[in-house]
């Protein structure tokens, strides 16, 4: 509890007048008012964030959290759990969407083990950081214990401190685990005040009883451990995963070091939507990879009051969206250190003529 206290306690605001200067800059250069739309604003958080007016982002990581979840024994998948650990040991392996994805601007794939079912050797290229083999059943009663939920979330401070220490100056929030929209989908019910059938969507598959039951266990595991609604730590223990507090510490962590991170789609949104609720501060340090075709991720952005970038129909998980944002970021920086003004145009053809 106390490296998640003293975290919370040392996220800052961004830098504001970094800002104003970022944004001057943006409106006096070379092309037409906001032109460049998206890009822009983009330039602007960085700038804030980093407090530089020409950040650099060029060492990327995507921190892939990954564990079980008890709940699956309610058939709410269709997917056998055991692809969780298959697809942990892919990682390092470069096998995975995400580590295909990545390779396109040499970001790093840090998988951790927070809570798989199956034991991971330890030579596997896997940071081991297991709080339990999997999270219990919350149809039946918590997900965790309060000081196991803690516990995830200070897994995802560590290893992204680590990975900062390292020189990463920006992160990506990426999970695996079979059956995490269940969770997602229940605390997000609860965030949102209303009932799962609105945000509880297909994941990777859903089991023999379809949607409808899928609905039901959500609701019956909400009516069963009365989260409270102004405890996130209370609702990621009762309805929560592992992965999913171990993204929100990779995000609270992010934020203490002032470091932009990138969330991939519904699951990492909610994560980031558990972090936002133990520091709203946060928020200004978040940037939105993918609109996840998952229905609960508009409303879990919305909630949270971002926008996702990028349309491109995508569900995968892993951080794969993240990846696939990376070189937005790269264009923005490169927008702010490259691209003229018009006094400099106008001083450079001075100069040549």
């Amino acid at each position: 509890m106390q490296l998640l206290q003293q975290t919370i306690q040392n996220i800052q605001s961004t830098d504001y007048k970094m800002m104003e200067k970022a944004r001057e800059r943006i409106d006096a250069l070379c092309k037409p008012p906001s032109s460049l739309g998206k890009l822009e604003s983009l330039a602007v958080q960085l700038s804030g964030i980093t407090g530089e007016l020409f950040p650099t982002i060029d060492n990327k990581a995507i921190i892939v959290c990954a564990a079980d979840h008890g709940v699956c024994d309610e058939g709410v998948t269709s997917n056998p759990q055991n692809v969780t650990v298959f697809q942990t040991l892919n990682f390092p392996r470069g096998g995975t969407g995400v580590c295909a994805v990545a390779k396109i601007t040499n970001a790093k794939i840090v998988p951790v083990d927070v809570g798989v079912k199956e034991e991971i050797p330890h030579d596997a290229g896997v940071i081991i950081k297991k709080i339990k083999y999997g999270t219990d059943n919350m149809a039946k009663g918590p997900a965790m214990s309060r000081e196991e939920a803690i516990q995830s979330i200070e897994v995802g401070i560590e290893v992204a401190t680590e990975e900062i220490k390292k020189g990463v100056n920006v992160l990506g929030t990426g999970e695996m685990g079979i059956g995490n929209t269940t969770p997602s989908a229940a605390i997000l019910s609860v965030l949102h005040g209303c009932h799962p059938l609105e945000v509880t969507g297909f994941g990777a598959g859903v089991g023999p009883g379809g949607i409808e039951h899928k609905v039901e266990v959500i609701h019956n595991a909400i009516l069963l451990n009365k989260p409270n609604r102004e405890d996130a730590i209370d609702i990621l223990a009762k309805i929560g995963g592992l992965e999913i507090g171990a993204m929100a510490g990779v995000v609270l962590a992010a934020a203490a070091n002032r470091k932009p991170v990138v969330i991939d789609g519904f699951i990492s949104t909610i994560a980031a939507l558990i972090a936002y609720e133990l520091e709203p501060k946060v928020k200004d340090y978040i940037i939105p990879s993918h609109a996840s075709e998952e229905p609960g991720a508009k409303i879990a952005a919305e909630l949270l009051g971002v926008e996702p970038m990028l349309h491109m129909n995508m569900r995968l998980g892993e951080g794969s969206g993240a990846a696939l944002a990376f070189p937005i970021l790269d264009a923005a920086c490169s927008m702010m250190k490259n691209m003229a003004t018009l006094e400099e145009s106008m001083a450079l053809l001075n100069h040549c003529r």
